[in-house]
């Protein structure tokens, strides 16, 4: 008479010298072949078209290091160099770019979006991008309107909807909330930097108000910058949440979505209420 098997088996002791096996999850990607998207790379190479240009027309129609020392240019012109590369990629069915780039994307244009029509539209022309030969601020009209409302709203949400609507998610870790953080911290000591290397008799030496420090003194110019980067902070952490969160554009799940680490049930016999046969 042999004894029944048992359902569950308890596992084996570990073996001393031998290193447990580790469980590893396959992404997506490894198994799933990468497909040609044709209109999705048509959409950002228009969009990465209408950045250059917009930086371009700043640049020729004014002082191209004055222009070219904002962040809003600077913001646009990496998604112009960002957009292009993943149109190249959708249209060759290669694999898309590392999240901490294309998030990192967004989280500059969002910036460069919110600084602009929640601080710096109280007063317009206090963010004058060109200035004259003379030193002397310009008044956004003519082409300066359009490049404004580009670099400010259509660029943004341009790129917004591309990362919502057309790209895959992939959320990165939370420790690149503080990586993306430093090129703001480097462009806060490069526009204090610029400002004090510029002769006294140069106009409007500081770029943007809220960092004028002949105004407002190096102390609440450093306050102004401590609670934008707090901000900043805590909107890169929702743009993870939203990665997290969203659903997949590319490859929709149907019906009730199974759990990526799920192992398949391997089964010797039929299913049946009986034992083994």
């Amino acid at each position: 008479m042999t004894a029944p098997i048992p359902r569950d088996i308890p596992d084996l002791p570990a073996i001393s010298g031998i290193p447990a096996p580790v469980t590893s999850v396959v992404p997506a990607t490894a198994v799933v072949e990468p497909t040609r998207r044709p209109l999705v790379g048509a959409y950002r190479a228009l969009v990465a078209l209408a950045a250059a240009a917009a930086v371009a027309i700043e640049l020729v129609l004014g002082s191209p290091l004055r222009a070219f020392s904002h962040f809003s240019v600077q913001s646009t012109a990496l998604v112009a160099l960002v957009l292009a590369a993943s149109s190249r990629r959708a249209r060759s069915a290669r694999r898309p770019l590392p999240s901490v780039v294309t998030v990192g994307t967004v989280l500059y244009a969002v910036i460069t979006a919110l600084v602009y029509h929640l601080i710096l539209m109280r007063d317009p022309a206090a963010l004058p991008l060109t200035m004259t030969p003379t030193g002397a601020p310009v008044s956004p009209t003519g082409w300066h309107t359009v490049t404004n409302h580009a670099f400010h709203t259509a660029i943004p949400l341009a790129v917004v909807a591309d990362w919502l609507l057309l790209t895959r998610p992939s959320p990165p870790r939370l420790s690149r909330a503080a990586t993306w953080l430093l090129y703001p911290m480097a462009y806060l000591a490069f526009t204090l930097g610029r400002a004090a290397l510029l002769t006294p008799d140069w106009p409007a030496p500081y770029l943007y108000p809220f960092l004028d420090v002949d105004r407002h003194g190096y102390k609440s110019v450093l306050g102004n910058a401590l609670l934008l980067g707090l901000a900043f902070y805590a909107l890169a952490l929702l743009l993870i949440a939203v990665d997290h969160l969203r659903p997949d554009p590319v490859r929709p799940r149907r019906g009730r979505p199974s759990r990526h680490d799920r192992r398949p049930e391997n089964r010797i016999s039929s299913p049946a209420t009986s034992g083994l046969k």
